[in-house]
């Protein structure tokens, strides 16, 4: 008898990743639990930061993400070495309590600059 052990892991409807553009910079909003079920939209929003044109801030809006796996890790970190790379700033905009505990385990709290709401992108 064969057992077939792969799982398709779907997105939950209350997470995601969506990716805008704006004159002051690239918008990543991330909700709910980012995890590997969120893969695609992760490679969706990567290609769409790394084909733009400019080196506008890119901010990650992660005040609303519950939870946060090595694959949520692994796609910030991804951004952050993006800018690093591109010149352009990278922000945390408002990061959750779930967002600031994994990123502090992982070594990176305080690398990434926070931004608050009131503060424009570019600060």
């Amino acid at each position: 008898m064969d057992i077939d052990r792969t799982t398709e892991l779907e997105p939950d409807p209350g997470s995601g990743i969506s990716c805008q553009h704006q004159e002051d910079g690239t918008y990543l909003t991330l909700w709910g639990e980012v995890d590997a079920a969120l893969r695609e939209a992760a490679s969706d929003a990567m290609s769409t930061v790394v084909a733009r044109r400019d080196v506008t801030p890119i901010v990650l809006d992660v005040r609303d993400v519950t939870f946060l796996d090595s694959s949520g890790v692994a796609f910030i970190l991804q951004i952050y070495m993006l800018g690093q790379e591109t010149g352009a700033p990278v922000r945390l905009l408002e990061p959750s309590e779930a967002v600031v505990e994994v990123l502090d385990m992982v070594g990176m709290a305080g690398r990434i600059p926070v931004l608050r709401e009131e503060q424009p992108a570019g600060a």
